[in-house]
């Protein structure tokens, strides 16, 4: 008798240990896609701080462009702008110095950006004959320039 009950404690136990494989295999499959999942969210969560970042940036360089259109003063043009890691150049021409003048003072009043302005003149060449008095003008901003209201970008984060 002792015999027959230690088999059915045996086959129960049998029948125990093959529900929990099996149970275990089902929350292997669980844990594998909850993983997946985690994944994918991370990645999403990457592309919206990204979306978010690059529309947080759309807004400086028209933002700036709308300040230096507002800062020409009447009789200078402007023939060329770069920005770069050294900072903003603008060349242009003008008919006065004192048209130069205004167009940097009022760069300096819109907030553009901190920090002065320098700049320079180029006298024309003497064979152009329509040049007269009017010659390259060139007005640079050393460092990071944004636009007033613009965000500062965040540094990098080491190992990122």
């Amino acid at each position: 008798m002792a015999l027959l009950v230690g088999r059915q404690q045996s086959a129960l136990l049998d029948q125990e240990i093959q529900r929990a494989r099996q149970e275990a295999q089902s929350l292997r499959s669980v844990l594998e896609q909850v993983k997946q999942f985690e994944e994918r969210r991370a990645q999403l969560q990457q592309r919206v701080a990204l979306i978010e970042e690059l529309r947080d940036g759309q807004g400086g360089p028209v933002h700036l462009l709308d300040e230096v259109s507002r800062a020409v003063p009447d009789r200078l043009w402007l023939t060329e702008m770069k920005q770069d890691a050294d900072g903003l150049k603008i060349d242009g021409r003008t008919t006065s110095l004192t048209a130069l003048s205004d167009f940097v003072g009022n760069l300096e009043a819109s907030g553009t950006s901190r920090g002065p302005w320098r700049s320079s003149t180029a006298r024309p060449r003497p064979h152009h004959r329509r040049a007269g008095r009017r010659g390259r003008r060139e007005v640079q901003r050393p460092g990071p320039v944004r636009a007033a209201g613009a965000k500062p970008k965040p540094a990098a984060q080491p190992g990122a």
